[in-house]
């Protein structure tokens, strides 16, 4: 349990955090423009991050497949065997 100055200090900073002001503030054009861009690359790099993730191991076992493939059909082919 917390103690009793512990306890009003976060519910002081409770009810104070639930108080608030209008910021009347204005966000042009070039700002808002920004942060669209912004969100739109974050976005872009998460979604590149996990086709990268997933990508390059299926891209290493289509080769070793491909690669198993080849060794085999050049084994059944070779004469005198």
């Amino acid at each position: 349990m917390l103690r009793r100055p512990t306890r009003n200090a976060l519910l002081l900073c409770a009810i104070l955090a639930m108080y608030t002001a209008p910021a009347l503030a204005y966000v042009g054009p070039g700002a808002g423009l920004t942060a669209i861009g912004t969100m739109i690359a974050v976005i872009a790099a998460l979604v590149l991050a996990v086709i990268g993730f997933v990508w390059y191991p299926l891209k290493r076992v289509m080769r070793r497949r491909r690669a198993e493939r080849t060794s085999a059909d050049e084994d059944s082919q070779k004469p005198g065997e």
